[in-house]
C-alpha cells in the first residue's frame, strides 16, 4: 500500500562540491564530488525515507543521466516510480566558496517532456492504490501544460486523497483556482503573488493565507518565512512556529525537507500544530548539512522538542 507518493516533473542529479575560492580566470581545484538525486519531490521522498517513513517517487528520467539517477535514488532504498524519457534527466552544479562560505547553485535547463511521457506520469498517479497523501512539487519543464497540477488536483479528488502543492506560477494558480487543494506551502514572495501583492510584511501574512482559503483554493496554508519558521493558516488557526538558532550551512532543499516532515506526521495521525513543527524543525535541520544532504532524523528529533518547549506565537 502506497500511502504517500510525491510526482517531480522535473527531476535532477544535484552534483555539489567545494573550491578555496572562487576565482575567474582559473583553473579550480574542487573537493570530491558528491552526487544526490534532486527535485522538489523527489528530495521530498528522500528526506521522507530519512525520518523513517516510506514514499513512492514518480518521475520521468531518460539517457545515461537519468539511468544514473534512479541507481542514486535505489542506493537510498526510496521506491520509484520511473516513465522513461527521450530527453536526459538534468544535472545541476552546487559549488561552496570555502573563503567566503557563500553557496552557488548554477540549475541547468529542464529537457522537454512529450505528451506521451507527461500523461504517462499522471496514468501513475491514477493507478496508485489507497494512497491518502499525493505531494505535487517543484519547477515543470516547458513542454508540460501549466494545468498538471489541476490534473492531479482532479485526481486527487477522486482517490479521495489530500493533495498537498509546492510550486509558483501560473501553474500553482491554475491549481488552486481551477480545482483547488489540500495543503499549499509558499514562501512570502509565491504568496504575494497569489494575492495580487508585489510585497508582504510579516503582519499582513494573516490575511493573505485566509483570503486564499476563503476563496476555496485549500484548506491549510503553511507560509515558509526561512530563518523566521513558518506560519500555520487555516479558517480556524493562525499561529506562527519559529525555529531554534543553528549554524546554517546550506538551504538547499530545507522546503522540501519541511513539506517532507508535515506529510509523513499527517500520515501518523499528528494534528496540524503537531505535524507542521515538525516540518519546521525538518527544513531547521536540513540547512544544518552542507550541499543537498537535506535533513537528519538524529538532528530533526532535538529540534523538534526544542521547537514544541517554545512558547508559539498565536
Amino acid at each position: 500500500m502506497t500511502r504517500i507518493a510525491t510526482i517531480t516533473f522535473s527531476p535532477c542529479i544535484d552534483k555539489s562540491a567545494a573550491v578555496s575560492a572562487l576565482l575567474p580566470e582559473k583553473k579550480l581545484l574542487c573537493s570530491e564530488l558528491k552526487y544526490e538525486p534532486g527535485g522538489g519531490g523527489i528530495n521530498v521522498a528522500r528526506a521522507i525515507n530519512k525520518l523513517g517513513g516510506e514514499a513512492a517517487a514518480i518521475y520521468p528520467a531518460g539517457g545515461y543521466t537519468g539511468e544514473f539517477f534512479t541507481q542514486l535514488l535505489e542506493d537510498e532504498h526510496v521506491p520509484s516510480i520511473v516513465i522513461d524519457t527521450v530527453s536526459h534527466t538534468r544535472e545541476n552544479i552546487i559549488i561552496l566558496d570555502k573563503a567566503t562560505n557563500q553557496q552557488y547553485r548554477f540549475g541547468m535547463p529542464a529537457g522537454e517532456l512529450s505528451e506521451n511521457e507527461w500523461v504517462a506520469c499522471l496514468q501513475e498517479i491514477e493507478q496508485l492504490m489507497d494512497v491518502e497523501f499525493i505531494v505535487a512539487s517543484g519547477s515543470l519543464p516547458p513542454s508540460v501544460p501549466l494545468d498538471i497540477f489541476a490534473r492531479i488536483a482532479k485526481i486527487a479528488k477522486k482517490k479521495n486523497a489530500k493533495l498537498i502543492v509546492d510550486t509558483s506560477g501560473e501553474a500553482l494558480k491554475n491549481a488552486i483556482i481551477n480545482e483547488g487543494v489540500y495543503l499549499l506551502k509558499p514562501n512570502l514572495g509565491e504568496l504575494s503573488s497569489l494575492v495580487g501583492k508585489e510585497e508582504l510584511q510579516l503582519d499582513m501574512i494573516d490575511d493573505a493565507a485566509k483570503e486564499i482559503i476563503a476563496k476555496g483554493y485549500c484548506e491549510v496554508i503553511v507560509v515558509s518565512m526561512g530563518a523566521a519558521g513558518a506560519m500555520l493558516v487555516t479558517k480556524d488557526i493562525m499561529q506562527t512556529i519559529t525555529t531554534p538558532p543553528v549554524k546554517r550551512k546550506s538551504t538547499v532543499g530545507a522546503g522540501d525537507s519541511m513539506v517532507a516532515g508535515i506529510v509523513l506526521s499527517l500520515s501518523k495521525g499528528k494534528n496540524l500544530l503537531q505535524s507542521v513543527q515538525y516540518g519546521v524543525a525538518c527544513g531547521t535541520a536540513a540547512t544544518m548539512n552542507p550541499g543537498t544532504e537535506l535533513c537528519r532524523f538524529e538532528d530533526v528529533e532535538k529540534l523538534f522538542m526544542q521547537i514544541q518547549r517554545t512558547r508559539t506565537v498565536i
